[in-house]
């Protein structure tokens, strides 16, 4: 166990091994050797057999080790990401124990550090977390490395089971960086805060060692603390600095430390070149918003560190472009597909997902969706009865009083408010799919803490009536469990809800959106949209406080447009049709021909869409009626990760497939009603070296089309 001293040493003494100290490191660079059985880098020691079984415990729950909370940490990030069921594929297509030998059950040895560095932007206590994982079959003649900054808000092991796995698998070293948001939690009324590996202490005690501290003054906490009692403080939202500002900075600096890292593992003799990006193959990947942050560092990278490019369902925001449109097939009223040209593509999240917030609670209830797809069903009073069904009259009718709905019944109403969402360029693939993000909370959490990131809100702001805190059986705040709040860094993911801290509402004794009010908080749902548009419910610009909070929340979002430029770098985007989160005509879509626009002949960035996938493939196994819906989307992504490597290792310079649909199929039910193991074939087509005329993606005179 290290202590707090040893969080604080100053890390000059890496001079004296002949490297040359890194500018930017805030901590000593904390290092742990793995054997491969009882504990390794891939798995905690758990195996592939133990991340699939309920979470670890620890010896005694009250004091967890660093080592019991990285485990917590790996099999949560496994759990959290990936369906970790044999008939979905785990363990064959996936998985750390697919392809390997049974025997060592998928764990890898190697060795790991760990350290924090400046906050890019950030004052003198904001870190960024960054770790380097090189495997014992790393090879020093044909080495590689990847990033892996994490997805979401996750901590620092976020990446693990997505990247992690793939290079590892390859004796690749990974370098992985929670792009200065993590876990990130400070209970304000205890003055709780957590170290880099996890273990919780006064904040006040730990001062820089402390992963984050919500920047407040003790008189202005305390007076906070009065007012609004058991409230939390996370990183990505309060930290006040807008992270995603600087998240493709973040990775190129995990870069440059990587290299530091493997310099000092190996200590070179004199003879021997020193490990860099011009003899390492260096691959920029990740998933979600890890993998916009590795886009954003490829388009920085005026060094040409980066060799290639391979992202799923990434969380970027391109830079509007009116020179082309988006045609593509879709089936908004359900009476087949037809072309659709869409103009305004490439909005923001915060745009799209404070619309659904608004009008997903009546949607919900639209025929079509309205008990027949997954967590939409209607609730019992029987406990054993599914639970779900978050569709709400009342939101419809307070809707329609606002004027924002025009149609007299519930049952059109909730038809104009799904055609309201997908005439936003929002997918009528992701209809069946967000009643059940609604169910877990997606949308809305999103919403809270991406407001309060971009426009550099403090805590204290409560802005639009909302915070986090942890609830009692009547939905009042109340103190987290001591067990809960010892294990945060291994169970949550940064953004609540997360590990029983919730977004609650001030006006409603703190009490979460959907049981505050019959209409589910409408109130807080427009007030976040209102922030997003600039303008009211009658369209009428913004004045006073809300005013001056859109436009902070403008220019956050102005400051983390992607620009598309990656020059001649090769590139691979991978997305899920059905992602409900990420919308593929405002991100990956929408980036693709951005990139085409502005890179023209020289780009050689590749666009594979994949029908029946979507944003969460942990919900494929989860939530019954996911699994005969969606196939995982990480296998393409693993597969993309091999393509890209052999074309950058291949001297003939072997060519990446065209950009293409892959259209996947479900695998359904069988006679007796069950769901029939995947197959790879069947259920899962190859990404073609050369794709039918059908599933050709085309960017051409201005139109980027996309066939299906």
């Amino acid at each position: 166990m290290h202590s707090i001293e040893d969080h604080l040493a100053a890390s000059a003494g890496y001079a004296r091994d002949g490297l040359t100290p890194l500018r930017f490191l805030r901590s000593a660079i904390i290092h742990t050797a793995y054997d491969g059985k009882s504990d390794d880098l891939l798995t905690g020691g758990l195996g592939a057999t133990g991340l699939a079984k309920p979470a670890p415990t620890s010896a005694n729950a009250l004091r967890p080790t660093p080592a019991e909370l990285r485990r917590l940490a790996i099999h949560t990030s496994y759990n959290a990401l990936l369906d970790l069921t044999e008939d979905g594929g785990y363990g064959t297509l996936y998985g750390p124990a697919a392809g390997r030998p049974v025997s060592d059950d998928g764990k890898i040895a190697g060795d790991e550090y760990l350290a924090y560095a400046a906050a890019v932007g950030g004052g003198p206590d904001d870190v960024v977390t960054m770790m380097v994982q090189i495997p014992k079959t790393f090879n020093r003649d044909h080495p590689c490395l990847v990033t892996a900054p994490s997805s979401g808000s996750r901590g620092i092991y976020g990446a693990v089971a997505t990247v992690g796995e793939w290079a590892l698998k390859h004796g690749c070293a990974v370098v992985y960086t929670d792009k200065g948001t993590g876990i990130g939690a400070h209970d304000l009324e205890r003055n709780v805060a957590y170290l880099i590996n996890g273990q919780s202490a006064d904040a006040d005690a730990l001062g820089p060692a402390a992963h984050f501290r919500a920047p407040l003054a003790p008189e202005e906490r305390a007076a906070f603390n009065r007012q609004s009692p058991h409230r939390f403080a996370f990183k990505h939202a309060h930290s006040q600095r807008n992270p995603e500002r600087h998240w493709g900075e973040d990775v190129l600096q995990s870069i440059e430390f990587a290299f530091h890292v493997l310099n000092l593992h190996f200590r070179r003799a004199e003879d021997t070149p020193a490990l860099a990006p011009s003899n390492t193959l260096v691959i920029a990947s990740s998933i979600s918003n890890g993998g916009g942050a590795s886009l954003r560092a490829a388009e920085a990278d005026w060094r040409g560190w980066i060799d290639g490019v391979v992202v799923a369902e990434p969380a970027v925001l391109p830079v509007y472009d009116p020179s082309f449109v988006i045609v593509y097939q879709d089936d908004p009223d359900g009476a087949g597909r037809k072309e659709v040209t869409l103009a305004e593509h490439s909005r923001p999240l915060f745009d799209y997902i404070t619309l659904i917030t608004v009008f997903q609670p009546c949607a919900s209830l639209d025929d079509r969706v309205f008990g027949k797809v997954p967590l939409n069903v209607p609730n019992s009073s029987d406990p054993n009865a599914p639970r779900g069904n978050w569709a709400s009259p009342e939101r419809c009718q307070r809707l329609h009083e606002r004027g924002l709905l025009k149609e007299e019944t519930p049952e059109c109403q909730a038809r104009e408010a799904q055609r309201i969402i997908n005439d936003y360029g929002l997918l009528s693939d992701q209809n069946v799919l967000q009643p059940s993000y609604a169910f877990a909370f997606v949308p809305q959490a999103v919403a809270v803490t991406y407001a309060n990131a971009y426009g550099r809100f403090s805590v204290t702001d409560n802005v639009c009536g909302y915070s986090f805190a942890a609830t009692n059986a009547s939905g009042a705040p109340t103190p987290l469990a001591d067990l809960a709040e010892v294990a945060l860094f291994g169970t949550g993911n940064g953004i609540p809800p997360m590990a029983g801290v919730i977004n609650v509402i001030n006006d409603a004794v703190g009490k979460e959106d959907r049981i505050s009010t019959a209409d589910q908080n409408l109130e807080g749902a427009l007030c976040l949209r209102r922030l997003a548009t600039g303008v009211d419910e009658a369209g009428k610009p913004l004045t006073g406080k809300e005013r001056a909070w859109h436009d902070r929340i403008r220019v956050g979002i102005a400051n983390i447009r992607a620009s598309g430029m990656l020059g001649d770098r090769p590139a691979i985007i991978v997305h899920g049709r059905s992602d409900a989160l990420i919308q593929p005509n405002h991100t990956a879509r929408a980036y693709y021909g951005r990139n085409k626009s502005v890179d023209n002949a020289r780009s050689r960035l590749r666009y594979y869409e994949v029908t029946n996938a979507q944003h969460f493939d942990a919900f494929n196994r989860l939530f019954a009626g996911y699994s005969e819906r969606f196939v995982p989307l990480h296998y393409y992504f693993i597969k993309a990760l091999d393509l890209m490597y052999d074309h950058l290792r291949d001297r003939r310079g072997k060519d990446l497939p065209p950009s293409q649909v892959i259209f996947t199929t479900p695998r359904g039910k069988d006679e007796q009603g069950h769901v029939p193991p995947i197959n790879e074939g069947h259920n899962l087509p190859p990404i073609a070296t050369n794709p039918a005329p059908g599933a050709r993606i085309a960017f051409e005179g201005g139109k980027l089309v996309i066939p299906g």
